[in-house]
């Protein structure tokens, strides 16, 4: 199913990326075009995610470790 979605949204990917780009191709090279830009795309921003997944992990750790030791300063270290 996975596949046919993939082609589904890729035709559609391409014909809008050809339109906005003002080529003129056949039915085959716009599905190309747009299932390939699918895959491309697709694996990018899984990229991106998991760079900023990590980036938002790590900046809510020193976030948490900020508030443990303001709560520690303030409320236990007297």
């Amino acid at each position: 199913m996975p596949i046919i979605a993939l082609i589904i949204i890729g035709a559609a990917a391409g014909f809008l990326a050809t339109r906005m780009l003002k080529l003129e191709t056949d039915v085959l090279t716009t599905v190309a075009i747009g299932v390939f830009g699918a895959l491309i795309g697709g694996l990018a921003l899984r990229f991106l995610l998991t760079i900023t997944g990590w980036m938002a992990g790590f900046v809510g750790a020193v976030l948490g470790a900020m508030l443990l030791a303001w709560l520690w300063k303030t409320y236990i270290s007297r």
